[in-house]
Order: structure tokens, then sequence, then C-alpha cells
């Protein structure tokens, strides 16, 4: 018993000062119980083959395909025009369909799905962004209380409660109750957004070196400009050299032979009479102009018709958490030469840098600003794994392989809730057609897999089958119990709902719910509690990650949306109350607590 709390201990102080990854934690765990011979080595390695991990891996996959199809990006058209141009409606029709979105696949797929369209919507109708996007991201983790396959907590549960003899849940057994806490936070929105939620609009840093407003507010207010060079200028100008000294990005170039160049204009070298056209603020380019005596022309004339949609553009692209862009500067991947983008800008908190980032060290969560052509700009999102935020114009996907994803995508489903088919089988079945019928390549699926979450899950398993066999289980629920004094069934949930929070705060959720639902299990059934409605609180308050941007879902929010730390702090406070309040209310009324 000492030896498996003392691992305990280890774990969640690892967790919380984060000096090595979470994922190495686990795998820490892993290795070290057979090796103190706490557990066998098949106990130890078997939690790589669980349900639960082979679950999350065909959740993924099949979400890849939804993605890389544009299946899920339709929706977005027809709920703009239910919303008939009201913020308030439109936010809840957003939040209402990723939340059910996010019951079927990862909430950090479902958010950034809607990135596009929300900000599409942001600036047709002159709304801050940061309205928009936090409802729409609380929406996608409450989203994973829907159903068992919605968060990776619930997925685990039933492999958790397994070996103490309680009937496993169903896939839609959690769905009242996930509803409810859905609704309540869309109501909490609605009702108290005007007071919690930022406005971004209009801020940012200025007149500071290499760093001005946020790239959303560059993208935004940017326009296409066209100028010429004037005949008074003697001197060759190079096309690299304007962008080096003035925020703006040229998207091409027109010669006095009439050669336009529209795609890779930098190597150009510009002469009197030539003419260009470029993206960026007023201010900028004509402050550009002035400099090197250049004419703005009123209005695109050369370009009008040369500038379609197809060819070049300016995008914003999220760095999500795991992308293998992370720690890595654009220079060192050669980012410019291998795909023929070039990057005018990096957002990063509330600041945004103009010269230096090529030698940046990326982040989770940054945001970069992007020039170059459709075409590269899809390899781009292909290869290295970015959110764009800007809607990619050629993205129209193919109709037969979106058909194929969602036959594919409710098959699963018919596995599951008809012929009551193994949940792991059922999701494994989905994604391996679409595998088999193309619409993923098997290296997409392989690419697609967070293996940190399944070596997370897959090494901590083993950690609770140790505290369980060696009895250490049963002497924390005893001490608790003694801490904890005679309550009643519904006080000791509402304990439980607030421990497993604050858990996952500090620690990940699945860390959270692994560690706490055996120790849960036994203090309920010595509390004169139902350890099933126990370990279910458990699986559910572990998506209660709202007040710090800890969340993945947050993480990749925060940049985009320009929140600070103190938002989440202030909105996500009031939404933790509502949420172990609205748990305890939904549990008491379906459950019978």
């Amino acid at each position: 018993m000492a030896l498996v709390l003392g691992l305990i201990a280890v774990a969640v102080f690892l967790f919380v000062v984060e000096w090595v990854r979470v994922d190495v934690v686990a795998v820490l765990m892993m290795v070290s119980l057979p090796l103190l011979g706490l557990v066998t080595p098949s106990e130890a390695f078997r939690g790589l083959s669980s349900n639960a991990v082979v679950s999350i891996l065909a959740v993924i996959i099949i979400g890849e395909g939804l993605d890389k199809t544009g299946l899920v990006n339709r929706l977005a058209a027809p709920i703009v025009r239910l919303g008939r141009g009201k913020p308030s409606r439109i936010t809840i029709l957003v939040s209402a369909t990723v939340a059910v979105i996010s019951s079927f696949m990862q909430n950090i797929g479902a958010a950034a799905l809607f990135l596009p369209a929300l900000q599409r919507i942001s600036e047709r109708l002159s709304v801050p962004l940061s309205r928009l996007l936090m409802p729409v991201g609380f929406s996608a983790i409450l989203g994973g209380t829907v159903t068992l396959v919605g968060s990776s907590p619930l997925i685990l549960l039933n492999d958790l409660v397994r070996p103490f003899g309680i009937e496993p849940f169903t896939l839609f057994e959690v769905t009242p109750v996930g509803l409810v806490l859905v609704a309540a936070g869309i109501l909490y929105f609605v009702l108290l957004g005007g007071y919690v939620l930022p406005d971004t609009r209009g801020e940012g840093v200025a007149d500071e070196p290499g760093i001005r407003k946020s790239a959303h507010m560059y993208c935004q207010m940017g326009k296409l400009f066209e100028l010429k060079v004037g005949e008074s200028r003697v001197s060759p100008l190079a096309v690299s050299s304007l962008s080096e000294r003035h925020p703006v990005s040229v998207l091409g170039v027109s010669k006095t032979t009439d050669r336009v160049i529209a795609s890779s204009p930098q190597a150009e070298v510009l002469r009197p009479g030539d003419e260009l056209v470029v993206h960026g603020l007023a201010e900028d380019v004509y402050r550009m102009a002035e400099e090197y005596l250049m004419e703005v022309k009123e209005s695109l004339e050369r370009f009008g018709g040369d500038l379609c949609p197809d060819v070049p553009g300016t995008a914003e692209a999220v760095i999500p958490p795991n992308s293998l862009m992370v720690g890595k500067t654009l220079g060192d991947m050669n980012f410019r030469e291998r795909y023929g983008v070039r990057p005018i800008a990096l957002h990063r908190g509330e600041k945004v840098f103009y010269s230096g980032v090529s030698r940046m060290s990326l982040r989770e969560g940054d945001v970069l600003v992007l020039d170059g052509s459709w075409e590269r700009l899809h390899i781009l999102q292909k290869q290295e794994k970015l959110i764009f935020n800007t809607p990619l114009t050629a993205a129209g996907g193919d109709r037969k392989k979106a058909l194929l994803a969602g036959f594919w995508f409710f098959a699963a489903l018919f596995l599951v809730i008809v012929l009551h088919v193994q949940l792991s089988v059922s999701l494994m079945t989905g994604a391996l057609g679409m595998v088999v019928t193309r619409v993923l390549s098997m290296d997409e699926a392989y690419r697609s897999v967070d293996w940190r979450t399944v070596f997370l899950l897959g090494g901590l398993i083993p950690l609770s089958t140790a505290c369980e066999k060696s009895g250490a289980a049963a002497w924390i629920a005893h001490q608790s119990l003694t801490v904890m004094g005679d309550v009643a069934p519904v006080v000791f949930l509402t304990l439980t709902a607030v421990l497993t929070t604050a858990f996952s705060l500090v620690i990940s959720n699945v860390g959270a719910t692994v560690l706490l639902v055996p120790l849960i299990i036994n203090v309920a059934a010595q509390a004169g509690a139902d350890p099933r409605t126990a370990a279910l609180v458990v699986g559910l308050a572990a998506s209660n990650s709202f007040t710090l941007p800890t969340h993945q879902v947050n993480a990749l929010y925060m940049s985009a949306g320009r929140y600070r730390s103190i938002d989440f702090l202030r909105a996500g406070s009031i939404m933790t109350v509502i949420f172990i309040v609205v748990l305890i209310g939904a549990m008491t009324l379906f459950f019978g607590a």
C-alpha cells in the first residue's frame, strides 16, 4: 500500500509541476509497477489493449474522416441562415450544434471544425470573436457529457467499474444528464454573457517594434491595394525587401511586359512602371508607397480578374495542441521553401509579431498569418495539422467521400445501439470502413491519432489495478469516511464532484478519473451511496474544466479569441459552480441519487 500510494503521489506531483509530459508520467507508472512487483507485466500493459483505448483510437479516426470530407463544415451555412443575423441566436445554434457533434467525437475536433465559420460570422456581423468562441468552446466541453463516447473519462469508465462487478453503462445512459448540462451552459451565456464575456474589439498593442494589433484584426481590417511603381524611381526594388520593412503581403506582380506573377512574386525585382497588388492595412500600404515612390490606385484595375480565390490568398492558422510544429521554428523547418507559403505575422497572447517570426519557437495556441496560393495552403493544412481560422476557398470537399464518411459514422452507431455490439468493436468497424472505402488513407488514419492520449490512458489503467489489489483503495476509503463523517448521499455526491473538479484542474481529466473512480466506489459502498452513480459523477465531473485555459479546447480558443487567463477565471468559475449544481440535481432526478 505504501508503494502504491507513493507512486500515486509522485504521479500527481509530476502532473502538477509538469517537469515532464503527462504521457511520459503515465509510461513511467506503467513500467514502475511491474518492476516493483505491484502488478504482473501482463497487467501493466493490459491498458494499451483495453476497450477504452481502442474506442478512443477509433473515435479519433472517425472524427478525422468527418473533418477531412467537410461533412461537419456543411452545417455552418444553414446555421447562419437560421440565426438571421442575430448574434445571440447564432451563438445558441452553433453552441448546440457543436455540443451534439462533440458527443460523438473528441471535443477539440468539434471546436476546431467551427473556427472558420465563427470567424466569418464575427466579421459579417461585426461581433467580437471573443463573444462567440468561449460559449462555443464551453459547449464543446459540455457536449462530451452527452454520450459515453463523448470524452475520454466516460469512454474509460466501464473499464474502471467492471472489476467491481458494477453493471456497465450504455451509450446513451448519460444523455439526459448531459443534455441538461449543455442547456444550462448555453442558458448561462444567454443570460450573463454580456457581463462575463470580454469585448476584445479594438484592443491590441501598438507602437512597439515588430508588434501591432492582433492577427485576427489584421486579417479583418486589411484589404487589397493595387500600386504602380513611379517613373521617377531610379534603382530596382526587390519585392522581398518590401515585406521586410513593412507589414504588408505582396500577392502579385505585373511587369511592363504584361507578365503577371500571382503566386510567387517574392523573387521579382520591381522597376518603373511595374504594378503590384498587396494585402495590408491602409496606413501601412500608404506609408510604404510614400517611401518607395509608388502610386496607390483607387481600385483593382490590372489584378481585378487575376486574383481569383483559387490563386493567392491570406489566411490565419492556429497551432493546435500536439502539433508537430510545437517547439520548432519556421526557419528550422524550412517552412517558406518547403511549402511556398510566407508567414506575415505571429499572434501570441495579446501581441502580434511581424519581425523575426521565422526565428520564434512555436507554442500551442499561436496564430500564424500566412499568404500563398490556396493550393499551397491546403498542402500545409494536411501536412502539419494546422487549424485554419480562415476558410480555404478551394475546400469544397468530395461529396461522395462525405456521404461515405457519414455512412460509416452512422453504421458504427447502429452496431452499438441496435445490435448491441461492444463499443470498441463498433467504433473500430466505422474507422476501418472509412479506410477501406478510401475516405482516409491508412497513413492519414495513423497521423490523426493522438498518441499522447493513448499512452496516458494505457499507462494509468494499471495504477488503478495496483491501487485495488494492494488494498490502498479500501484504506483511503476508510480514512475518507472517517474525515467525512456520516453524510447524506446527495452531500457525498456533491463532495465527489467538487473533488473530481479540483483534480481535473491540476492533472488531466483522464488521470483524475483513473485515480478517483476506484477510491470513490470504495467510499460510496461504505457510506451507503450507490457506487455506480458515484462512479458516473466522477466521469462527468472530470469534464468540469472551465476555470483555467488548461483544457485543450480552452487552449485552442485562447489566442484566436485573444482571451486572458482572467477571462477564463471570471466566466469559468461561475460555469464550474453551475455545472456541479446542475450535475447533482440531474443525477438526483434521473438516477435517484
